[in-house]
């Protein structure tokens, strides 16, 4: 991987190298910092305090410049503008294919600007990064919070972009107005100015990005997709794969609540009290705390085998449920429904629409998410009431307590084929940032001494690896953690 610090160096507009973030002797600096605390010749508070000095005088470097260069930019809209008046007056069919390719060059300029911006917020996240790191403090979320909610803070021209927004809409405005007499001027405008709207869309949704940068203290993507990877992610995505999974949330949450009816009845049948039914019923939500533990840890490897596994063990567990009233024992129909929870599936079911699925249909995924849950936990009692039947089938016992255990492991078992036949394994080879955005500021203040250790002998110059992405992909490795999987929303 290479090193920030040589890409940045790379990506920089050669007449504008000065502006940029000093990367290189900001690292210098942590590098510096981090010895003299280690030694005991500098004072945390000291070390912050210059820290946080240096820090303000880049920004404001970086933002000075690009009041600036939106100067610049305005005076030449504005002059264009005094053009397209003037041609309003008296058509020149000429000089409004000049006028178009000025605009476009104002355009070009615009989308280089805003790579400025875009790259110096990255230089920034990443020091902070490293700072925080190296030293062992939170120092990103004190930094971002004090600058960017203060009214003189330079942060705000980052954040809330609200020169270049003016400039994108002075172009956009002006664009209308040129496409407006496209009927008059059907030889020029035939073919539309696709590389100046590619570089306006560009612009609004770059600075949509800059601003859900600062709601997550500079935590963002070191690129933004394109339409090439737009194209890619679209290509990955396998509609048939999200819709098992929304079926194995569905079957769940039915096989959940469809025992609810006939649980105690099911009971009294098997010589214990009427009471024990809510073990019974309650079994499968204790199971399905553990199995969120392994399934998670499961997921990072793979999402088609956990979900084979949880079809299996349903399978199995609810055919032991039916089997209890045959053999006419409780513990079979207890070990039954833990057997049923920890087959639950639904951690791997939510990480994949969060890991998978494209933004653009992730909401709707989510929402299917929910639906999909609460359709199950309708549609569990009601077919209880339509299973009133008793008969016997190879010495077999089918009746309205056996029956919705029957009826599961009959639908697990058609789920399983299914899933065997359709599902397509994702590639792994995408990285999940979400995780990292929500846990960023969840870890303690000051990291302990051995794991501080550990990661300052991993951040050497050049190793790039301060972006491991197998950090965002960390499993549940406690009941804390596993209830977590179990209560949160999708990430959309």
């Amino acid at each position: 991987m290479v090193a920030f610090g040589k890409k940045l160096k790379e990506r920089q507009i050669q007449e504008w190298q000065g502006y940029y973030i000093n990367y290189k002797l900001m690292k210098k600096k942590v590098r510096q910092y981090a010895e003299q605390i280690g030694v005991g010749s500098e004072e945390r508070r000291h070390v912050l305090k210059d820290f946080s000095r240096m820090l303000d005088n880049q920004i404001e470097k970086i933002v000075l410049f690009l009041l600036e260069q939106q100067g610049l930019l305005a005076s030449r809209i504005a002059k264009l503008g005094e053009w397209q008046e003037a041609l309003q007056q008296q058509p020149d069919i000429s000089q409004l294919d000049e006028l178009r390719e000025a605009y476009r060059e104002v355009g070009r300029d615009l989308l280089k600007l805003l790579y400025f911006v875009e790259l110096n917020a990255v230089g920034l996240r990443k020091i902070l990064k490293k700072f925080d790191k190296r030293l062992g403090y939170k120092f990103t979320d004190y930094y971002v919070k004090t600058r960017a909610n203060h009214p003189y803070s330079q942060l705000q021209q980052v954040f809330k972009h609200v020169g270049l927004g003016a400039v994108v809409g002075a172009l956009s405005r002006n664009l209308v107005e040129l496409q407006d007499r496209q009927g008059s001027y059907l030889s020029i405008y035939d073919q539309p100015a696709l590389p100046l709207q590619v570089s306006i869309d560009r612009l609004t949704y770059s600075t949509n990005f800059l601003r859900f940068m600062a709601q997550h203290a500079l935590i963002m993507q070191d690129e933004l997709p394109s339409p090439i990877d737009d194209q890619v992610e679209d290509q990955q995505y396998h509609f048939m794969s999200l819709l098992l999974n929304l079926v194995n949330t569905f079957l769940y949450m039915v096989n959940t609540y469809i025992i609810v009816p006939t649980a105690d009845d099911y009971a009294m049948s098997l010589g214990a009290a009427a009471t024990v039914c809510g073990v019974v019923i309650g079994a499968m939500a204790v199971a399905q705390v553990f199995s969120s533990v392994y399934f998670s840890a499961w997921s990072n490897r793979s999402y088609f085998r956990p979900l084979v596994f949880s079809s299996i063990v349903l399978f199995a567990g609810n055919a032991m449920y039916a089997l209890a009233y045959d053999f006419n024992s409780i513990a079979i129909l207890l070990i039954g429904r833990l057997f049923c929870g920890l087959g639950s599936a639904r951690a791997v079911n939510r990480r994949y629409i969060s890991d998978c699925v494209p933004i653009k249909v992730r909401m709707q995924a989510s929402a299917g998410f929910v639906s999909a849950s609460a359709l199950g936990m309708a549609c569990g009692p009601a077919l209880a009431g339509l299973l009133q039947y008793k008969f016997t089938f190879f010495n077999l016992t089918f009746n309205e307590v056996t029956l919705p255990g029957w009826v599961m492991a009959g639908a697990w078992l058609v789920y399983l084929v299914w899933l065997w036949v359709s599902f397509k394994e994702p590639s792994r080879e995408k990285s999940s940032e979400n995780d990292s955005l929500e846990n960023g500021f969840k870890q303690p203040l000051l990291i302990s001494s051995e794991k501080k250790q550990h990661e300052e002998d991993g951040d050497q110059e050049g190793d790039g690896s301060e972006e491991g992405p197998e950090d965002s992909r960390l499993p549940a490795t406690s009941i804390a953690s596993a209830y977590r999987l179990l209560t949160p929303s999708v990430k959309v």
